[in-house]
């Protein structure tokens, strides 16, 4: 565990001693207090991987990437529609990813996508938006595209599509 997830950690069990956000320590490394971007918290329940919370901002709502984890991680553990709240008693089985995003660029078509290598963000001519994370399993463009519609509730025979990708660094 790097000191990215262990943050997202603490600021869970913080949350559930407290019930109050982490302010970050100042003893973290100077990209996570000078730093700011997009981050997306996911938790999985070991020992299968399956997803438990994943919640994140395509781009920085905080001051730098200590609180976007805070926030994000809490958000991935209690406000996940998808999933019931974290239970404290859950956090021995739980993994942590923490995934920090490049800005956003427009695509002009699929051909420069690559699920591995890229997230998507797929939106529509209403602003509708559907985004996926690169490297979790998914083996095709198409794939990749049909879930991120789904994800945001576009038609992709009707409506017209706008692609952008990213990259992560992922921290586990």
């Amino acid at each position: 565990m790097d000191q990215y997830t262990a943050l997202a950690l603490e600021a869970i069990k913080h949350f559930f001693k407290t019930k109050e956000v982490l302010v970050p320590p100042t003893n973290l490394p100077q990209e996570m207090r000078n730093t700011s971007a997009g981050v997306f918290v996911s938790l999985h329940k070991k020992p299968n991987h399956a997803l438990r919370g994943c919640i994140g901002t395509l781009e920085p709502t905080c001051d730098n990437l200590a609180e976007e984890i805070c926030q994000n991680a809490l958000s991935a553990a209690f406000e996940d529609p998808r999933f019931l709240p974290l239970a404290q008693k859950e956090l021995a089985d739980l993994e942590i990813n923490v995934d920090v995003l490049s800005p956003p660029e427009l695509v002009e078509d699929k051909t420069s996508l690559d699920p591995k290598k890229y997230g998507l963000i797929v939106a529509n001519q209403n602003d509708r938006r559907g985004l996926l994370l690169p490297d979790i399993g998914i083996d095709s463009v198409d794939e990749q595209i049909a879930i991120c519609c789904e994800k945001g509730g576009i038609d992709p025979t009707t409506d017209k599509l706008s692609l952008s990708r990213f990259t992560v660094q992922r921290h586990k």
